[in-house]
C-alpha cells in the first residue's frame, strides 16, 4: 500500500475503534471472525475476572469474501477450542453456531442467554478493534435495554496488520464496515452514527484508489 493509503486507513481504523475500557459484565459475547486474536483476547478478559459466563457466536458465514476462512467449521466452534486451550472451562461457555452477520451475532446470542434463564445486567462484547463502532450501533437496535461495552485486542492499525491479515485486506474490510454504518442505519438495522468529514474524505479517496472489494450495493 502507498503511504497515502496507509495514512487514510489509519484514520478509518481510529474512527471504528471506540477505545472502550473493558468493563466487568455478567455475560461476555465473543464474536466469531477470521481473526483468532479475538478469542485469545477474550480468554485474557475471562482470566482477568471480567466475566464468568461466555457466549461464543459465529456460523459458517463469509465463505466467498474477504472474511472467509478455511476452517470448515462454525467460527464459534473454532473460537471455543481456542478459549479452552487458553484455560477457559468449556462449561462456562454457550455456543451459538448459526449467526452469519453482526445483527445475527447479537440477536441469536440474546436468544441463547434468555434460553439459559440468564438475566444479565450488562454485557461485554469482544470483537476486532475496527468492529467496535458497528457492533455498538447494532447493539443499540438489537439489544438496547442491556448496557454494553466492547473490548478488543489493543494496538494501532499498524500493530493490527500481520502476514495473515495484511494492510490491503484489512483496509478493504474496514471500508465495507464503514459503508455499512450508514447503509444499515438507513435500513433500521443499526443506530445512526456521526461520521466526521475527514473520515468521509478518507473513504472516498480510498474508493478512488481501488479499495472497494468489501463494499455492497446500497440497494442490497
Amino acid at each position: 500500500m502507498s503511504p497515502e493509503a496507509i495514512e487514510l486507513a489509519r484514520r478509518i481504523f481510529d474512527y471504528h475503534h471506540l477505545n472502550h475500557r473493558p468493563l466487568a459484565a455478567d455475560v461476555m459475547l465473543v464474536l466469531g471472525t477470521n481473526d483468532t486474536r479475538v478469542a485469545e483476547f477474550a480468554a485474557e478478559l475471562y482470566h482477568a475476572g471480567l466475566s464468568q459466563k461466555v457466549v461464543v457466536t459465529g456460523g459458517l458465514g463469509h465463505q466467498n469474501d474477504l472474511l472467509a476462512t478455511n476452517w470448515g467449521r462454525a467460527e464459534a466452534e473454532v473460537f471455543a477450542d481456542i478459549l479452552v486451550f487458553r484455560g477457559v472451562p468449556r462449561d462456562k461457555m454457550m455456543l451459538e453456531t448459526q449467526a452469519l452477520n453482526t445483527s445475527e451475532n447479537l440477536a441469536f446470542s440474546r436468544r441463547v442467554v434468555e434460553a439459559a434463564g440468564l438475566t444479565p445486567r450488562n454485557i461485554l462484547i469482544a470483537v476486532k478493534p475496527f468492529m467496535q463502532r458497528r457492533v455498538m450501533a447494532t447493539h443499540a437496535v438489537v439489544w438496547p435495554e442491556i448496557p454494553a461495552s466492547t473490548a478488543s485486542w489493543p494496538g494501532t492499525f499498524d500493530d493490527y496488520c500481520n502476514d495473515q491479515l495484511p494492510p490491503t485486506k484489512i483496509t478493504n474490510i474496514m471500508m465495507g464496515d464503514l459503508q455499512r454504518i450508514w447503509v444499515y442505519a438507513a435500513r433500521g438495522f443499526s443506530a445512526p452514527q456521526q461520521i466526521p468529514d475527514d473520515v468521509k474524505q478518507a473513504f472516498h479517496r480510498l474508493v478512488e484508489l481501488g479499495f472497494t472489494q468489501h463494499l455492497i450495493s446500497p440497494e442490497r
